[in-house]
């Protein structure tokens, strides 16, 4: 299966591989429950609600976990408990102890360079500078697995026109932030959209799911 990415190369989509391991990236505590950083963690939540069931502390797994029935299979749902930059500990504890191969693995994360209310779901890839999705390819040792990029903007996008941005900090800052009210809810549709394209992926059908999600909205 050939789906065409940016530019003119193609990407080669593994055949009818399911999802069995959904990871919200996000920092624990509760004075990050609400941040930028913490969209992935707002997604898995939603699915905890769809299936019925409660993240409970895995400390084998170094996070919240659950196992739900979703769309007729059985999922891995994990909030890694590591805080960002050390999320590869918690996804390949549950991984390897379940023996889940690395495409059979989507990771939800913020995306800085899509803007609210964008998603994006892609196979491979950099880590596009995001420290979660670095150290999970690091302890893979492959970027073969899934993402679901679900935009937050830039802090560039909030400057006056002709402001030069000031660096790396100000990135920082911005992802440790809360949305604003109408930020909020346009992550809250991507992450409806979302949902609704989910149930192909993780059946196995990975096109199907990337033009639903892709072509609407």
């Amino acid at each position: 299966m050939l789906v065409r990415s940016q530019g003119a190369s193609f990407t080669r989509l593994p055949p009818n591989r399911m999802i069995k391991l959904i990871v919200g990236l996000g920092n624990p505590g509760a004075e990050y429950a609400a941040t930028r950083h913490n969209a992935g963690f707002w997604l898995v939540d939603q699915l905890a609600r769809m299936g019925h069931v409660t993240l409970r502390n895995e400390t084998r797994f170094h996070g919240y976990a659950a196992r739900a029935t979703l769309w007729s299979h059985e999922v891995w749902l994990l909030q890694p408990q590591t805080f960002m930059n050390r999320s590869g500990l918690a996804t390949v504890a549950l991984a390897r102890f379940y023996k889940i191969l690395p495409d059979e693995i989507l990771v939800v994360h913020d995306e800085l360079d899509l803007l609210p209310g964008a998603v994006k779901l892609k196979l491979g890839g950099g880590s596009g500078g995001h420290n979660g999705l670095k150290d999970i390819a690091a302890h893979l040792t492959t970027q073969q697995f899934w993402r679901l990029r679900l935009g937050i903007g830039h802090p560039r996008n909030l400057l006056p026109p002709g402001t030069a941005p000031s660096g790396q900090h100000d990135v920082a800052n911005f992802v440790l932030k809360a949305p604003r009210r109408e930020e909020q809810e346009l992550i809250d549709r991507a992450i409806d959209r979302s949902l609704d394209a989910l149930p192909d992926l993780v059946a196995g059908n990975a096109e199907r799911a990337m033009m639903r999600l892709h072509t609407t909205g």
